[in-house]
């Protein structure tokens, strides 16, 4: 895949399916490929296979951008839901994929206020600093501030619904699920997707979150400016800092490892506790860290935010309270009322779910029954997998893959996973146990 910058981008339902038509053809061709090797003796292993495709098909979601790049970068968190070369590949789409030209750069910003960006900043560099799915970012400056202005790609808010009619059937087919039992859960992506691409309301969210949690230690949001910001372009302060990879390598002490880690833990218990709203889209490329006053955690991105209604807020922090997991009776009655049992259920499958559920949630639970988790215990992570595995192989549990219980938990997950893996990355010790008033 190229790093070169990108000169177009296919915007139109029909560009769009063309270019995924025609990544079909080509790992169909590679099927085909691997298994003519084998037929004649040849050396084709199912990894060579895996990485042959993840490269095409990341090659194809990077170029085309948007939704579809954005449910690569959501894949990559599920450690155990794709082949290693895939969740690799993927992963990429949270940090860096190829930018667009300096001339459809130009384009948006006499699109949104009919000067170019010289016009409009003191200073502004063509080059991206970083391109991720829903858009990429510039650094500019203006009256001696250091600025951080995000572009969102042409046509993206008009392809969602069109992109994930396109991706269905392969994230069915990789999830082994039907259409019809997860629509509710394609819907509640496809409205999160869609108010990512409203950098008006990212701006305004943004704003409110950062006056909500500005007590909260060692964390930093930045300043946004509605003037140079419109509907596809959004202007905010520079922050300093690293992404974690770049962060790491410079070897962090464990002491500002687990203050960062705390500021993170405390920042996401505040959100669902308190203000039953979530950043929740926790992945590394949306955080810088520092070590600054002995850790400070940078927080951007507010275009994925979840309002967590009152019931299902009620509902998680349930089925993660010690006392549940220790009362089998009370975590019947609890996923009943979740959904995720259903009074039509056999006693073999009602029996199978309970089962699973308990494994799941005494292991994820975990971090919640003790006042400090070290995050950073190796066994701990290995353990999680190996939970992913067995569930996977579990053939009951196969046959029953269909998505219950409601469909603001995809988010309340999401958001979860993502924390879990920050703070594992980091390596943190963290005090987890709710602070008293």
């Amino acid at each position: 895949m190229s790093d070169q910058p990108q000169e177009s981008l296919p915007t139109s339902k029909v560009a769009r399916a063309a270019r995924f038509a025609k990544t079909g053809f080509k790992v169909g061709a590679n099927y085909v490929q691997h298994y003519a090797k084998k037929a004649v003796g040849a050396d084709s292993t199912t990894a060579d296979l895996h990485q042959a495709n993840a490269e095409e098909l990341y090659g194809t979601l990077s170029e085309m951008k948007g939704s579809v790049l954005k449910v690569a970068q959501m894949l990559a968190m599920e450690k155990n839901l794709l082949p290693p070369a895939y969740a690799e590949q993927f992963r990429q789409a949270q940090y860096q994929t190829p930018p667009l030209s300096g001339p459809l750069v130009v384009k948006a910003f006499r699109d949104a206020f009919g000067h170019s960006p010289s016009e409009v900043f003191d200073e502004f560099d063509p080059n991206a600093r970083q391109a991720a799915s829903i858009g990429q970012v510039h650094f500019a400056r203006k009256l001696g501030k250091d600025l951080a202005v995000k572009v969102q790609y042409p046509g993206v808010g008009a392809s969602i619904q069109s992109d994930i009619a396109m991706v269905k059937p392969v994230a069915l087919r990789i999830m082994g699920l039907k259409e019809e039992t997860l629509r509710p859960y394609i819907a509640e992506v496809e409205a999160r997707l869609l108010e990512e691409t409203d950098y008006k309301l990212e701006l305004s969210r943004g704003q409110a979150v950062a006056a909500k949690c500005g007590h909260l230690p060692h964390l930093q949001f930045p300043t946004y400016y509605p003037a140079l910001s419109s509907a596809r372009i959004l202007t905010m302060d520079w922050l300093p800092g690293q992404h974690m990879k770049e962060f790491l390598a410079e070897n962090p002490s464990q002491e500002v490892r687990n203050q960062l880690g705390q500021a993170l833990w405390d920042f996401y218990q505040y959100q669902l506790r308190e203000l039953r709203q979530l950043h929740a889209d926790p992945h590394p490329g949306n955080f810088l860290f520092s070590t600054t006053n002995g850790g400070t955690v940078g927080v951007l991105d507010f275009g994925c935010v979840k309002d967590v209604p009152a019931l299902e807020q009620q509902q998680f922090l349930a089925l993660l309270d010690p006392a549940t997991l220790a009362d089998p009776g009370r975590l019947e009655n609890l996923l009943a009322e979740a959904g995720v049992l259903r009074p039509g259920d056999a006693p073999a499958l009602r029996e199978m779910y309970l089962r699973t559920l308990t494994q799941s949630l005494g292991l994820v639970g975990r971090p919640f029954r003790e006042d400090t988790f070290d995050f950073g215990d190796p066994t701990y992570m290995q353990s999680l997998y190996a939970l992913g595995d067995d569930l996977m192989q579990d053939k009951d549990l196969r046959q029953q893959r269909e998505p219950r219980g409601s469909a603001h938990f995809v988010y309340l997950n999401r958001t979860y996973v993502g924390l879990f893996s920050l703070l594992t990355d980091l390596g943190a010790v963290v005090r987890t146990a709710p602070a008293t008033a």
